[in-house]
């Protein structure tokens, strides 16, 4: 049982915000996705926002702690930090994790670990639901040809983790600590060896996903990738313990394999949004630069009043009854929170014979 319904979706525990959906009532994200800094110390040859270009700024702490507490007022629910770049090359990360936490906002991370030294996991683990690391091989050699980056890497994430994982038991901090591995031909059969160290160290859980190339990547190696048959990566399913699980996203491989729209329309910006290291909300963080999903910038004013502006919500009614999602990002994250809005906006037959 994937108790996190990491390949499914959560919005199925939120009626009210839905409910006011429905009525065309104005609703605050459930969710943001924040990019502390734009910067990062890897080139993955996989990065899907390679196109932004890596910009050297870091979001300003002053100013987003001063907002994370009008984000809690406006209902924002949870905050994952990662983005353009690395989170932890902001030196203000913790800092703004723990301002997050006291906002009643729920915090997570993804990073790649490298910089998640022991006194700064120290700081976070308190205050974050979980920690999910890129990690996209299990030997040092493919580490570094994937993530565009030095052998060394490889260890110090390893040793940042494992010391994490070891304050994590010692403290008893409530923080889920997860692998990701996204599954390329180079690293697809190390799958199991990186499961194997992941689990020794005291992770919680190691994600398999596919790699589903962003339309406006720079990298184009992957563009064609097919999977076939995942016989090497179902193999460290055979890893999962009692206090460690092996997820592999089926229902995400089988999406991208085998696309297959149940919707017409994104309904899903209500919901989420991004805010950039130059701290400007994002309707979608797949359309940054495009002028219909830039929704303002927080230096601008309150969170309230971004998201009540009328150009956002003029915006967010245009895109909802006409935009095209033909060129959005195959399996996009938002891919099953749009087919459950779109069938309740569109139910099929005898749906009261419960």
């Amino acid at each position: 049982m994937n108790d996190f319904r990491i390949d499914s979706h959560k919005l199925l525990f939120h009626p009210r915000r839905v409910a006011d959906w429905l009525e065309g009532k104005p609703i605050a994200p459930l969710y943001l996705e924040v990019s502390p800094s734009g910067m990062c110390n890897h080139r993955c040859r996989f990065c899907g926002m390679d196109y932004v270009g890596y910009p050297q700024r870091r979001l300003p702490g002053e100013l987003f702690r001063a907002r994370l507490a009008e984000m809690g007022e406006a209902g924002v629910r949870a905050i994952m930090f990662a983005g353009e770049g690395e989170p932890f090359m902001n030196r203000e990360m913790e800092g703004i994790a723990v301002a997050a936490r006291e906002a009643g906002i729920d915090v997570a991370f993804t990073t790649n670990g490298v910089l998640l030294a022991p006194h700064r996991a120290e700081k976070v683990l308190p205050v974050a639901s979980w920690i999910k690391v890129s990690c996209n091989a299990g030997t040092a050699g493919t580490y570094a040809h994937v993530h565009g980056t030095s052998k060394d890497d490889f260890d110090v994430m390893w040793r940042n983790m494992e010391a994490a994982c070891a304050r994590r038991a010692q403290s008893g901090a409530p923080c889920v600590i997860g692998f990701q591995l996204l599954a390329l031909p180079e690293n697809r059969a190390e799958a199991a060896a990186l499961a194997a160290r992941a689990r020794d160290i005291g992770a919680d859980y190691l994600v398999i996903k596919p790699y589903s190339i962003s339309p406006k990547s720079l990298h184009d190696e992957y563009r064609d990738l097919h999977y076939g048959a995942c016989d090497d990566l179902l193999a460290a399913l055979e890893l999962s313990t009692d206090a460690f699980r092996v997820i592999f996203r089926q229902e995400t491989m089988q999406r991208r394999e085998q696309p297959r729209l149940t919707y017409a329309r994104c309904h899903a910006l209500p919901f989420w949004g991004y805010v950039d290291s130059g701290a400007t909300l994002w309707g979608c963080l797949r359309h940054i630069g495009e002028e219909a999903f830039n929704f303002g910038n927080l230096a601008d004013g309150s969170f309230s009043d971004l998201l009540n502006h009328p150009n956002r919500l003029k915006k967010l009614k245009e895109w909802s009854e006409s935009g095209e999602i033909g060129d959005c990002h195959v399996a996009c994250r938002m891919d099953a929170v749009n087919a459950y809005l779109w069938e309740l906006r569109h139910p099929s037959a005898h749906v009261n014979f419960i």
